[in-house]
């Protein structure tokens, strides 16, 4: 009885240390993540709306629904917006770019964790630009990943359900704004 109460104070300390030390590691890199995310997304709406030279964020609440691009005349471009929905095994969160008539621009995958080897492939070329050039009606025509299908598929209805729901926010918007 004694050794096992022996075993258990040790073990007690070993979590208390580890935990100490993931807790202070977290409190180290977290604001480096950070602006490491957030420097993704910039990179990323470049991207996805090439023409755009700047970008506004449109808010609801703290949240960020949508980037307004503009051009250097400051003419409205389109917008760019982020859809995440769950795939196999993970939730998959896309940028796209879109223009005011519901053609989409052109995608990025920012984050997913998915199979790889089969999955993994919603990040090739070879998916992500059949999006490119095609209305959010077209998008239901969109082939899905051989053996990925669960991945792929996640990511054609995130950016169709999202495009539908941006495109009406923005019909009002004027093309030259």
């Amino acid at each position: 009885m004694k050794e096992i109460l022996r075993y258990g104070i040790i073990l007690a300390l070993i979590c208390m240390v580890a935990s100490g030390l993931l807790a202070v590691v977290n409190s180290l890199t977290k604001d480096r993540i950070i602006a490491l995310g957030k420097q993704e997304e910039e990179l990323s709406l470049s991207e996805v709306l090439p023409r755009a030279i700047h970008f506004e964020p449109i808010k609801s609440d703290d949240n960020i629904i949508y980037y307004k691009g503009h051009d250097k005349e400051n003419k409205f471009v389109g917008v760019a917006f982020k859809a995440s929905g769950k795939g196999y095994s993970s939730t998959i969160e896309t940028m796209v770019g879109m223009e005011k008539d519901g053609t989409i621009i052109a995608i990025k995958i920012l984050s997913q964790n998915e199979t790889p080897g089969l999955g993994t492939n919603i990040v090739e070329p070879k998916f992500t630009g059949q999006f490119a050039d095609r209305n959010i009606q077209e998008l239901a025509g969109a082939e899905a990943i051989t053996g990925a299908t669960i991945s792929s598929k996640a990511v054609i209805d995130t950016v169709k359900k999202k495009a539908e729901e941006i495109q009406k926010l923005i019909k009002n918007v004027p093309k030259d704004e």
